[in-house]
């Protein structure tokens, strides 16, 4: 079974087996710590600290604190929905952006507009509609008069949150104007290229149930989201907590009380972070496994893709840092794996017709698959 939080978390540790086998195959003293290898004496190693105890942590409790003021300030206004919080910075911590998906007044737009108010970067909303152009996301030339000439003027994804509603409203061409800069964070325009300024993440939501005037998204744009976080109906006890804290009101809610938590600069910091955090082979090879099960399913028709993989990695590494540790647990990637996947691969006609949900094989390619000890 796949579980979200495991804090017997010592068997994951991170160790040095391997490093040093060709030249002490025998000597298990050795190969724990290095550093004694340069001893000439038969002794054994008085009292050596394992490496990963060594390992400064500063910097991990200060992205800690930062997570928990994140969730006091989202809480004030988003109540319950926690996974979702935790997706929403991992999506940040590993560049990546978001989609959520969800039936209409489940919190989808004031969760993205409270998480962009904890940013203390700029944000910009892009109501996608039928007869969107993709000059209205992007941009256009406008004509100088005073200096006969055309000059660029920047659409509304020239931002760093870009909240994207109902993305699925737009027909194809517009969509097909955030391939590139959701992939490459620039934009090309006329022969000119526009690069994005840091940070850079598109939140999309869209409703699953309403199909009259949408438009499908294609395969390649669902696989440049890191996740698909399909959010549910609150439950009785948190839908009490809503109408408590707003009987007393009619307006919608002011986000201006909210407190910035990240700067830029800060962001690019937890980013470097995340970089750092260590993931073992084995582990690796875990993802590869999951992923590679996803293309030779028989309830699949279209697997994983090497992104998928990546996808993976960069989201287990950034709830790792959430979560406190410096390593990759397989807890990690299984609790990611879900997400990554769920937009990603494509059922089979036959799959479809017997009512098979995606979560269900996902979760089925992951029990099968030998857990790394």
């Amino acid at each position: 079974m796949i579980q979200e939080g495991n804090d017997d978390l010592a068997a994951y540790m991170p160790n040095t087996e391997g490093q040093s086998n060709d030249s002490a195959p025998n000597n298990s003293a050795q190969e724990e710590h290095p550093s004694a290898l340069s001893s000439a004496s038969n002794e054994a190693p008085e009292a050596v600290t394992p490496s990963f105890v060594q390992r400064d942590q500063t910097n991990l409790l200060w992205v800690a604190e930062k997570v928990n003021r994140v969730r006091e300030e989202m809480r004030k206004y988003v109540i319950g929905q926690s996974e979702m919080i935790e997706l929403l910075l991992a999506g940040i911590f590993s560049n990546g952006h978001i989609l959520l998906e969800g039936v209409p007044g489940v919190a989808k737009t004031l969760s993205s507009k409270a998480l962009s108010r904890v940013l203390h970067v700029d944000f910009s909303r892009i109501q996608f509609t039928p007869d969107l152009m993709p000059s209205d996301v992007i941009g256009t030339s406008v004509f100088n008069m005073q200096e006969s000439s055309f000059n660029f003027k920047k659409g509304p994804i020239f931002s760093n949150i870009v909240l994207i509603d109902e993305i699925n409203r737009a027909p194809a061409k517009t969509q097909a104007a955030l391939f590139e800069v959701m992939e490459e964070r620039q934009i090309t325009y006329d022969g000119t290229q526009y690069t994005m300024s840091f940070p850079f993440l598109v939140i999309a939501t869209q409703n699953p149930v309403e199909q009259e005037g949408t438009y499908n998204l294609p395969e390649a744009q669902l696989d440049r989201f890191l996740f698909k976080i399909k959010l549910d109906y609150p439950t009785l006890e948190e839908e009490m907590l809503i109408l408590t804290r707003y009987k007393e009101q009619i307006k919608s809610p002011d986000l201006e009380n909210i407190v910035a938590v990240f700067t830029a600069d800060e962001l690019r910091k937890v980013q470097t972070i995340v970089e750092k955090i260590i993931i073992e082979d084995r582990l690796i090879q875990y993802i590869a496994q999951i992923v590679n099960k996803t293309r030779n399913h028989a309830k699949l028709y279209l697997g994983g893709s090497p992104r998928a993989s990546l996808s993976i990695l960069k989201a287990a590494k950034a709830f790792a840092a959430i979560r406190g540790r410096d390593f990759v647990t397989p807890d990690d990637i299984q609790f990611v794996t879900i997400h990554v996947l769920n937009h990603r691969l494509i059922l089979t006609p036959e799959a479809e017709m017997e009512g098979t949900l995606m979560e269900e094989v996902i979760r089925e390619i992951v029990q099968t698959i030998e857990v790394p000890r």
